[in-house]
């Protein structure tokens, strides 16, 4: 899109304009003071083009470490990744699912599914950090849920440990839901969905885990 397709779009009531990054490049792999120029950049661009730096961040390739989420959230309102799932009260702000809708994932009827799901709502998810290293990978993976939700006992999950998606091996004590993998994620990235069938409402989260690659 050009600068005047931009404002074109903007000057739309129903339309906001995001940020996402500068170079949209994989922005985990750089260090923390690259990152930061990275978006000081586009900040720079934007006050240019448009007058103001967007309010909205979307994560490049939906991938962030506890140090891009912790900066995001002195300088943004909101920030999204490209984990999938339904935003609820609960949900960190700047941590928020979408469910993507492209070339690979845009068929109607899967469209038609999603935007009837209700979100499966929780109250943290350890470990704090996403992104993995070979000394953390798999991660201690757990899942608190509020004491007074229902149905907990139908949740089923599925993640892609050894780049081979199958139902993961689940446990559930006092609010809390664990998950044993059967081996480390492979870059580049780990994903876990889960979802619960409450009382014939679909309920559904998912969470991405951006893998530290070695490049010795």
């Amino acid at each position: 899109m050009t600068w005047e397709q931009i404002k074109e779009v903007e000057n739309n009531d129903f339309a906001y304009i995001g940020h996402h990054s500068h170079t949209h490049e994989y922005l985990i792999d750089v260090n923390n003071d690259d990152f930061i120029l990275d978006i000081e950049t586009a900040n720079k661009i934007f006050l240019k083009e448009l007058g103001y730096v967007p309010s909205l961040f979307s994560y490049p390739f939906g991938e962030y470490s506890k140090f891009m989420k912790d900066y995001i959230s002195k300088n943004f309102k909101y920030a999204f990744g490209q984990h999938s799932g339904v935003i609820d009260l609960n949900k960190d702000k700047f941590e928020l699912p979408r469910f993507p809708i492209n070339e690979k994932y845009g068929e109607l009827k899967r469209f038609k599914s999603i935007i009837n799901y209700f979100p499966l709502e929780y109250k943290k998810i350890l470990p704090e950090e996403k992104q993995l290293f070979e000394n953390t990978n798999p991660p201690n993976f757990k899942v608190e849920f509020f004491k007074e939700q229902k149905n907990l006992s139908n949740i089923n999950c599925y993640s892609n440990e050894g780049d081979i998606w199958a139902k993961s091996k689940t446990s559930f004590a006092n609010n809390y839901l664990t998950i044993q993998f059967r081996e480390p994620f492979k870059p580049r990235r780990g994903r876990i969905n889960c979802s619960l069938n409450d009382n014939g409402k679909w309920r559904w989260f998912g969470i991405q885990f951006p893998i530290k690659i070695n490049k010795n």
